[in-house]
């Protein structure tokens, strides 16, 4: 008969792992007494119900947290963050929060919110192979490849990075217009606004690139028919 196993004694990494893990939630109860010293029906409100005017489209990159870069609380941002903010229509965790954003909340405004220096987008400028993650940056490889000319013409490096982290997001939001989503509430509500927006890692600023509104004419092959209003 086999002895029993010894438990796994934690390394030093382990150890330091579950430390750095317990000042989150140190953290997170400073941020909470804190909230409630100023305010002390603070959460309670927060828990009845959610309004937020936005939905936010942004990168997973741990340094453009949309909350922090604009200055918003809890409950003022919907939020959805993937690599490189890429909108997908065969993505069902994205456009099951669009759907739920706008057909629910009723947000008044969808942002797609690129960052200069999104590495997402530096991957799927090289020939390097990322095995699952390939099928992913294609999405951006295709943008890259439909604005080869321009992107040839800016120099090398950082700048053509940049550049086409700008012109991903603008194609990002044109595919949000393309969903029946967006269009469906267009005709309904005539809302949301769409707006494409980059982060300027190099001084905190966010810039717009682009916007459409209801009246934007969305090209032939994809838009959707209607049903007539009566």
């Amino acid at each position: 008969m086999s002895q029993p196993t010894q438990p796994t004694q934690p390394t030093q990494r382990h150890r330091a792992d579950i430390c750095d893990s317990d000042l989150l939630l140190l953290q997170n109860k400073a941020w909470a007494q804190a909230m409630v010293g100023r305010d002390a029906r603070y959460f309670a409100r927060l828990s009845d119900t959610q309004s937020p005017k936005f939905l936010w489209i942004g990168c997973a990159d741990s340094r453009v947290a949309a909350d922090t870069i604009t200055g918003t609380q809890p409950g003022q941002l919907f939020v959805h963050r993937n690599i490189a903010n890429v909108v997908v229509h065969t993505d069902l965790n994205l456009l099951s929060v669009l759907a739920y954003a706008v057909e629910v909340l009723e947000v008044e405004h969808v942002i797609v919110c690129g960052h200069h220096g999104c590495g997402g987008v530096k991957a799927a400028m090289t020939q390097r192979d990322y095995g699952l993650l390939n099928k992913w940056l294609l999405n951006i490889k295709e943008v890259y490849a439909h604005h080869i000319e321009e992107l040839e013409a800016v120099p090398a490096g950082k700048p053509r990075e940049d550049r086409l982290c700008e012109l991903n997001a603008v194609s990002q939001l044109q595919n949000l217009a393309k969903t029946l989503i967006i269009q469906k509430a267009w005709n309904e509500r005539g809302g949301p606004f769409l707006h494409a927006w980059v982060y300027d890692l190099g001084d905190g600023v966010l810039h717009q690139l682009d916007s459409l509104g209801p009246d934007h004419q969305v090209a032939s092959p994809f838009r959707l028919d209607m049903p007539e209003e009566g």
